[in-house]
């Protein structure tokens, strides 16, 4: 090899000479991927199979001053960047075709203060990793409800998972970060230090700099109680019923989800999902109004390890299937929402995908919407179109129904979305998933990356639109 094309932020192409990228190879501790490596495809596969990009370079980090290095590369030839985590984002926002991949799977150190109560976590680690150091010692913290995801992207875009009513997001139990900026320099960002950056990288994604590391406040978390019951189709009426009388009624150690899904045996069904992580001996009685349509298909809650609950959804979700989704908050759960719901779930396209509420509340649901970045603080549903299916010749078909179907339900939802469920939907649903947090975002945006070198993400545009 003699020079290598790369695209820029300018969407032009530059050349680098071999001795450019030797240049790279000998400032990192770390591996550089050229298209030729053998280990380049693997390197650049993210979860979702609809992504396909390619890079021109990877660089797998291994150390925070390998990253700080990268950045500065990019910089000096301004490169267009991506960085990738845990590849979880369903957008393909952690891959690009052309530029520098800045990959931080590789980093997955983990330290854990069981005194304190504190862990202090590399970005390349995937949450059941992270659950697992600190299970270990009976603690946890709020992460996402698939183990394979990535808890980088997860925490900066908020966290919504099943602590969320008893210990809030993920966010909010971050303490403090390391980051690398566009300028190349690695800060603390914390209560004490660098505050504003501590503000935005709590539900601002990736639009600031690189996480490095994260620190955060550990619960405690022994056996719970849960899983699922399922119900017939023909019940789902009733079922979405209860559930919404259960949910706005639980206690704060319970989160729960509802979802249409496909069983195993093509049988459409109801099911309503629960982690409780209060006293096992009161379990009985939280639980006990779940009961009052009689008996369910299948009872599939009881006692369990926090683990077993994190990992309970992960052969539902496995990485290498095509997925598109759609969503945003639901504030309650209609009679005209669940009509909706059923009369598109008994058309999808595809047996793989699911209609999904996650639920919000209790402690998530009382911090201010202005504390930090993640302002969406309400007791609320996150409504999820989740379609995944296995053959590219259904493409059409299944983005098709995903967009009907949220096109439909649009009477029912809010503008607020998680920003961790957008695909690729424009600068204004950007803006949806900050309100009136973005204008101070932007403020972030000029200060630590005036040239939007973190640009593959869901951007913060660096000037607020006037209407």
């Amino acid at each position: 090899m003699t020079s290598l094309q790369l695209l820029t932020t300018q969407g032009t192409h530059i050349r680098l000479e071999n001795g450019q990228i030797n240049e790279l190879k000998a400032a990192l501790h770390s591996e550089v991927l050229l298209p030729t490596d053998n280990a380049y495809d693997s390197a650049r596969k993210v979860y979702n199979a609809m992504i396909d990009k390619r890079p021109s370079l990877i660089v797998r980090c291994a150390y925070p001053a390998d990253v700080v290095n990268a950045v500065k590369f990019a910089r000096k030839h301004t490169l267009l960047v991506a960085v990738r985590g845990g590849g979880h984002s369903v957008a393909g926002k952690s891959v690009c075709d052309g530029g520098l991949l800045i990959d931080l799977s590789l980093m997955k150190e983990i330290h854990v203060d069981p005194e304190n109560r504190r862990a202090r976590a590399q970005p390349g680690l995937r949450l059941g990793e992270f659950d697992r150091a600190t299970q270990a010692h009976g603690l946890a913290t709020p992460l996402g409800i698939i183990s394979n995801t990535g808890i980088a992207g997860l925490t900066l875009g908020g966290g919504i998972g099943w602590l969320n009513g008893k210990y809030g997001l993920a966010c909010d139990n971050v303490l403090s970060v390391e980051v690398v900026t566009a300028d190349g320099q690695l800060l603390k960002a914390s209560p004490d230090e660098n505050q504003d950056l501590f503000w935005g990288v709590r539900g601002g994604g990736g639009n600031f700099g690189i996480v490095t590391s994260f620190e955060y406040q550990l619960h405690p978390v022994g056996s719970i109680v849960g899983g699922m019951l399922l119900y017939p189709i023909e019940k789902a009426k009733q079922v979405m019923s209860m559930y919404e009388t259960f949910a706005r009624e639980c206690p704060d150690e319970l989160s729960t989800a509802a979802a249409l899904l496909t069983g195993p045996q093509g049988d459409a069904l109801v099911a309503v999902l629960v982690c409780y992580i209060g006293p096992l001996e009161e379990a009985d009685r939280v639980l006990t109004s779940l009961r009052t349509l009689g008996p369910p298909l299948a009872d599939l809650v009881r006692p369990m390890k926090y683990l077993e609950m994190q990992s309970l959804l992960d052969e539902s979700y496995p990485p290498g299937r095509l997925h598109y989704w759609k969503s945003s908050f639901m504030r309650s759960l209609s009679d005209g929402a669940v009509s909706t719901m059923i009369r598109y779930h008994a058309a999808k396209p595809s047996q793989l995908s699911a209609i999904v509420l996650q639920q919000m509340h209790g402690v998530a649901a009382r911090v201010d919407p202005g504390h930090t970045a993640f302002r969406h603080r309400k007791s609320q549903y996150d409504f999820l179109i989740l379609s995944q299916w296995a053959d590219h010749a259904q493409s059409d078909q299944n983005v098709r129904w995903t967009r009907e179907l949220w096109e439909t339900m649009q009477p029912f939802l809010e503008r607020d979305v998680y920003v961790n469920d957008l695909g690729e939907e424009g600068e204004d649903r950007v803006r949806d998933a900050y309100g009136q947090n973005y204008e101070r975002l932007v403020g972030l945006k000029k200060k630590y990356d005036p040239t939007n070198l973190f640009r593959l993400n869901q951007n913060i545009e660096l000037t607020v639109k006037t209407t």
